[in-house]
């Protein structure tokens, strides 16, 4: 039987919340032919055999050291066998149709390159990540301004976020969030996978950009709700401020263009260093 869908779990010293989704994901599964493949960066073996043993299906990639987001990612790519890939975050919840449902819509519209989720974090409360216009220099200047959180549902100040479009809705948009990306493999493998020179944040974005430029429409199914526990494997890492703030200098190197060219990206690399600077002295006082 064909295996129509590859789920790919990249973990970082998140075990519960590993446990936790994977019982939601096999759950979903009733209706789908798929495969699991978990990548384990820096593996606690004591906790891995564990989980190993309550899920035998499991594909294990045990790796000794943390090689990152986009590296994990792209070393299931090669063993997956699915006809669609799931990029899905371990801190994550899903409902029991999620899975069946995306897949059909991407079943059902052969313009469409990656379809996102509807998040909301532990809370409750949605996460306006979930969907993202393309990068820009203004875009960027209002987020940092704090105007994109005064003005939530405009188009102007808030575009980042694509906050006037309704979150509930189904909508074509630039940026998907990397916590859930669904997308054909014969795709994903053609672009190459993620652009390894992310090591953590920024390579959904990239990913994102790289589906639009290949002809094809990233789709935002505001029908569809999961729950992102955010930053669970974030808080991990000791060095996820300076992978944060890194990956945006390597994104406005690669994408300098967006943002008005080498002036406003120059401009906005010192803004984000500036930035840099005063969270890794905050969190040095704490």
């Amino acid at each position: 039987m064909t295996t129509e869908l590859s789920i790919i779990i990249v973990n970082y010293r998140v075990y519960p919340y590993l446990d936790a989704c994977l019982r939601a994901v096999s759950a979903a599964l009733s209706e789908l032919n798929a495969e699991i493949i978990v990548v384990d960066n820096d593996t606690d073996e004591t906790k891995q055999i564990v989980l190993a043993h309550d899920f035998p299906t499991i594909q294990w990639i045990c790796l000794t050291q943390n090689l990152g987001f986009a590296k994990a990612n792209n070393l299931a790519l090669q063993k997956a066998v699915g006809k669609y890939i799931l990029f899905l975050n371990p801190d994550t919840a899903i409902q029991s149709s999620t899975l069946k449902d995306a897949v059909q819509y991407l079943n059902s519209n052969s313009a469409v390159g990656a379809v996102g989720v509807q998040m909301h974090n532990g809370d409750g409360y949605f996460l306006p990540e979930s969907k993202r216009d393309q990068p820009s220099l203004i875009g960027s200047l209002f987020k940092l301004m704090g105007l994109a959180m005064l003005f939530p549902k405009s188009a102007l100040f808030n575009s980042y976020a694509l906050g006037h479009l309704d979150k509930n809705q189904i909508h074509s948009v630039p940026v998907l969030a990397g916590a859930f990306i669904l997308m054909p493999t014969e795709l994903i493998k053609k672009i190459g996978g993620f652009d390894e020179s992310f090591f953590m944040y920024g390579e959904d974005i990239d990913l994102s950009l790289r589906v639009l430029q290949q002809g094809f429409e990233n789709h935002y199914l505001g029908n569809l709700i999961i729950t992102h526990y955010k930053g669970a494997s974030s808080k991990q890492d000791p060095a996820y401020l300076d992978h944060f703030y890194g990956s945006m200098i390597i994104f406005l190197n690669k994408y300098r263009h967006l943002y008005g060219g080498a002036v406003g990206a120059w401009w906005l690399k010192n803004c984000i260093r500036i930035i840099a600077w005063m969270a890794n002295f905050k969190k040095k006082i704490q």
